[in-house]
């Protein structure tokens, strides 16, 4: 255990945890869009930096996601040179994406009212945060979609801007996605996701009837786990009732 200090705490921290998990597990609250504790950190939104002094007095920005506790460090969470920081950040991000409600809010708790920059895309709804991505590589193993191009013109899509032939249609990127980006609609057996170009059918309990999940899904599902090949003929509910 090493002790810091943060906002004018004393805090016993775990070696090893990043300064964004132990002031989470304290209640200080530090903003971020682009973390989530199924993946590594990937310090993307910028939005959790902070300001910290080191034993030596040196101080500097950093981001909390990606920086390690240490003995005798000091973290200032609200510092007017922090506050700047995400108030630029947050302007880039309203400016983008001036109909998310998720950064509507965060702005206003930041002071910022307007986007100070004119949308390309007023329906723009992704921040690039990378989530989607990291989800479905590092929790799926899938790789179904990456972050492509650089600039203004970087976006999270499948390889080639073709049709995601590796999703499973499982929809892990769109439960971690911070902004609703990613929509998905089950219809007539099928899963569609028009961000990733998918169309996938969907598996019908032997039992009830009911489309309960993509049949690539629990095909993958399968193999991956070794798992009997009539492992997923029943839905959820009609297996519990089968107490299976």
């Amino acid at each position: 255990m090493v002790t810091i200090n943060i906002d004018g705490r004393d805090i016993q921290a775990k070696e090893g945890s990043t300064v964004f998990e132990v002031a989470r597990s304290r209640g200080i609250l530090i903003p971020a869009l682009c973390n989530h504790e199924a993946v590594k950190p990937y310090g993307a939104c910028r939005l959790c930096m902070v300001e910290i002094t080191t034993k030596d007095g040196r101080s500097r920005l950093v981001t909390s996601c990606l920086y390690p506790v240490e003995e005798g460090l000091k973290v200032n969470t609200k510092s007017e040179k922090v506050l700047s920081v995400r108030r630029g950040v947050i302007e880039l991000l309203l400016s983008r994406c001036p109909q998310v409600r998720e950064i509507q809010e965060l702005a206003r708790s930041l002071g910022v009212t307007k986007p100070p920059f004119k949308a390309r895309n007023k329906d723009e709804d992704c921040i690039l945060c990378g989530l989607c991505v990291r989800v479905c590589a590092e929790v799926v193993g899938a790789n179904a979609i990456s972050l492509a191009n650089r600039g203004t013109k970087k976006e999270a899509a499948p390889p080639f801007h073709e049709t995601a032939e590796a999703c499973i249609g499982c929809l892990s990127c769109a439960f971690v996605c911070p902004t609703g980006a990613i929509k998905a609609e089950d219809e007539k057996g099928y899963r569609v996701i028009p961000r990733w170009g998918v169309k996938l059918k969907l598996k019908r309990c032997k039992a009830c009837g009911y489309h309960f999940a993509p049949e690539r899904q629990l095909e993958y599902m399968i193999e991956k786990e070794n798992l009997p090949s009539d492992s997923f003929d029943h839905c959820p509910a009609c297996r519990a009732k089968m107490g299976q």
